[in-house]
């Protein structure tokens, strides 16, 4: 399905030009992030020459994606705009609240049942916006948005870290907070540092049982969680050529691992191949037209260290496949030392459930290579040692594999079809026995394997891996299973080997649906309502944050010091809790649960300095709310990695904290607190983090002069008087300043519409 063909035309007639005038005044050849960047600019023409990881940049996206979860709050904060329509084409897709539990046709009627409320809130708002809607069951976000919106040299947002996926098709795709969204939304500029750039050359071509999947596990080892912060990374090279469209967006989707921007490919065959099997002709017509435009340069591809601030290159011949976790998606393992390592470390050998989907391997291609071990099994009589289960990246996929007997052959050896969203890869997994949290192994091939994300049990250990490794592994049900070169027992007795996974690129006979599941927005939605009960436990329209006094912050407690990591999970944890997404003061309970206390080592217990006792986080920072007293939150590295989830910075707002002081933060977190008027710092001397102690008083000495540039100075006071002074850094621009100074980005929206 094709959509915003004149919106397209409008990117393609203009791109040629801004790239040239980009590259006059740079003077060299382009990198293809710097093309789209670069054409993208929300002033128009390129005027002037951004230093990567320094400028901040306004940008204009083509679009926005937001799913069911983030679009609660972003449509909230939207309706507070007073504006019509979104000024930019913009979907909801209904694809986090569906729990995975029976199979398909159950789970979605449990959450039509449970989640309708929000599910007809979603559908009025989009309606009255102009904003397309994509029903439960259609698909999830990232899938739905490769195969129907995605498209080559664009630049779009969108409210989930995995918006990354849309890489895959030559985007440059990223993901955001839900005020970031608003903004675009509400026809401002999209502020974004410009980025560094990591160039991955890739050669050779993939062979046996290594696919797309294990390119980005090598490079999350590599690079760690934190290694791709504040940059692009493009693809490139023969090998690159080589992959599907679909496998380069599962590399994509990935990338958010690192902690990277976006991740791209340059425009190809595989690209050209996959709109046109999408029914998007036009588009590869269009974008054949511009394709030199649509790429990095041959001069920077040629001599790639002169144009990237880091090249890493792979050979994809000699590239194993990879097994990455338990705990963390950048601890790469190859398959052949999986079980040395398992064995060294204590992790459970034998699998108990294989996982196969999300947003990250849910491509018909995916699925196809999958089967055909799963066919294997099947017809040598390999009873499967581990449980199975599917999540169809969307109901085009779905229905397409289900025409082509995949879904028959998975049945037959017994594997559970989930709905086509998200499931278990966020949270939305129902297992039983989770609640006993025994020491256990699943594999799946979704994106994260945080401890808890799953299933919620602390003790699954998560491997991640891709499609086809993991239905071998879940046949074999041990983690040390090397199909390479370990052989099985079928139920006769005799030993079998799995031949290397075939699958096909594209379906032979075409994708096909019924009904893909989406409604189409009034062409006028004035007359629409959109009605939130007063009462509702599920949704709750938003009151704006109070701006700041002008004075600096005194007598500030502080509510937890984080150790270690620290994800948005860890901050507002998903799972059962996605259910209170669209109500702030509910979904607030559950603030900072997760994070570690680095004076007790547990998890939401924390001194409250009022009375001496000690409480769930969310309790103790309401008592202070409650007596007027402000807060800081102090955390370790890379405070804030994980999902664009914004609440995890509107909670700690909604509840009183004033800062957060950390060594560093992930780069989405750190928008959305500057967004929702928090003040995000981190220490100019990383030591002085052990310097806080848990009865500490904090004063601001410099607030009052809070300036681009400017360090702020505050005293932490102890509680056997002594103090120590702390200096911090940020990174807000003037615009940013602002945001603090009104309070949030959202009342400076406001304020403008008034004007």
């Amino acid at each position: 399905m094709a959509f915003d063909i004149d919106m397209i035309k409008k990117v393609y007639s203009q791109m040629g030009d801004r790239i040239n005038k980009a590259k006059e005044l740079t003077g060299k050849p382009l990198t293809l992030s710097e093309k789209i960047l670069y054409s993208h600019l929300y002033d128009g023409d390129p005027k002037e020459v951004y230093k990567r990881g320094e400028s901040y940049v306004d940008f204009a996206p083509d679009r926005i994606a937001c799913q069911d979860a983030t679009a609660q709050m972003a449509l909230l904060q939207f309706m507070q705009a007073g504006k019509p329509q979104v000024a930019v084409p913009t979907t909801v897709h209904c694809d986090h609240l569906i729990q995975a539990k029976i199979g398909a046709a159950a789970d979605l009627q449990s959450a039509l049942n449970t989640s309708n409320e929000v599910f007809n809130f979603l559908d009025s708002v989009s309606n009255k916006y102009g904003i397309g809607f994509w029903k439960p069951g259609a698909g999830i976000i990232h899938q739905v948005v490769l195969e129907n919106y995605a498209f080559p040299g664009g630049l779009m947002i969108g409210t989930d870290s995995h918006t990354v996926n849309a890489g895959g098709l030559g985007m440059v795709a990223v993901g955001v907070g839900g005020a970031d969204a608003v903004d675009v939304m509400a026809g401002m500029a999209w502020e974004l540092k410009f980025p560094k750039l990591i160039g991955v050359k890739l050669t050779g071509e993939m062979n046996g049982w290594t696919s797309a999947k294990d390119v980005i596990l090598k490079v999350a080892g590599i690079l760690t969680v934190k290694g791709g912060t504040g940059a692009i990374v493009e693809y490139f090279g023969e090998g690159a050529k080589s992959l599907s469209c679909t496998g380069k967006g599962t590399i994509c989707n990935m990338g958010a691992e690192i902690g990277a921007t976006t991740s791209t490919f340059g425009y190809d065959e595989s690209m050209e191949r996959y709109l046109r099997a999408t029914g998007r002709a036009e588009v590869a017509d269009m974008a054949n037209g511009i394709k030199e435009h649509l790429t990095g340069d041959d001069e920077v591809y040629a001599n790639p260290e002169q144009y990237f601030d880091q090249v890493i290159e792979i050979d994809l011949s000699t590239l194993s496949p990879h097994v990455n976790g338990p705990f963390t998606p950048d601890l790469a393992t190859p398959i052949a030392e999986m079980g040395e390592k398992a064995k060294a470390n204590d992790w459970p050998t034998k699998i108990e459930w294989g996982l196969i989907g999300s947003c990250t391997n849910s491509s018909y291609e995916d699925m196809s290579r999958a089967v055909s071990i799963v066919e294997q099994a099947v017809e040598k009589g390999i009873k499967p040692k581990a449980e199975f289960g599917i999540n169809p990246g969307s109901e085009q996929v779905r229905y397409t594999i289900e025409r082509d007997g995949i879904i028959d052959t998975f049945e037959k050896l017994g594997t559970r079809v989930f709905t086509n969203a998200c499931g278990p890869c966020i949270g939305q997994w129902d297992r039983a026995g989770a609640e006993k949290k025994e020491k256990n192994t699943i594999v799946h091939s979704f994106n994260r394997n945080f401890a808890k994300r799953a299933d919620g049990n602390p003790n699954t250990h998560a491997f991640v891996t891709s499609p086809e490794m993991v239905a071998a592994l879940a046949i074999a049900g041990d983690l040390s299973f090397n199909p390479i070169t370990d052989t099985l027992t079928s139920e006769s007795g005799e030993q079998v080997k799995l031949d290397p996974p075939k699958g096909q690129e594209l379906p032979s006979k075409g994708f096909d649906v019924e009904d893909p599941g989406y409604k189409a927005p009034a062409a006028d939605g004035s007359s629409v309502d959109v009605v939130v009960d007063p009462e509702s436990k599920r949704l709750q329209l938003l009151e704006p944050f109070d701006p700041w006094d002008g004075k600096n912050i005194t007598g500030a407690k502080l509510l937890i010091k984080a150790l270690g990591k620290c994800t948005t999970d860890h901050i507002s944890m998903a799972g059962p809790w996605l259910r209170f997404r669209g109500h702030l003061d509910n979904i607030s309970n559950n603030t900072l649960t997760g994070a570690v206390n680095a004076f007790n080592g547990e998890t939401d217990k924390v001194k409250n300095q009022l009375d001496g006792s000690f409480g769930a986080v969310p309790d103790v920072q309401r008592a202070y709310k409650a007596a007027g007293i402000p807060t800081l939150v102090v955390g370790d590295h890379n405070y804030g990695e994980g999902s664009s989830r914004e609440h995890a910075a509107m909670q700690p707002r909604h509840l009183g904290v004033k800062a957060v002081l950390v060594k560093s933060f992930a780069r989405i977190h750190e928008t959305n607190l500057k967004k929702q008027g928090m003040l995000a710092l981190t220490f100019a001397d990383e030591s002085d983090y052990d310097k806080i102690q848990e009865d500490d008083t904090f004063d601001f000495l410099d607030l009052t002069d809070f300036a681009p540039g400017k360090p702020l100075t505050i005293v932490a006071k102890h509680a056997d008087g002594s103090e120590d002074t702390i200096v911090t850094n940020h990174t807000y621009n003037a615009g940013q300043v602002n945001w603090f100074k009104a309070g949030s980005a959202l009342n400076l929206i406001k304020e403008q519409n008034k004007a």
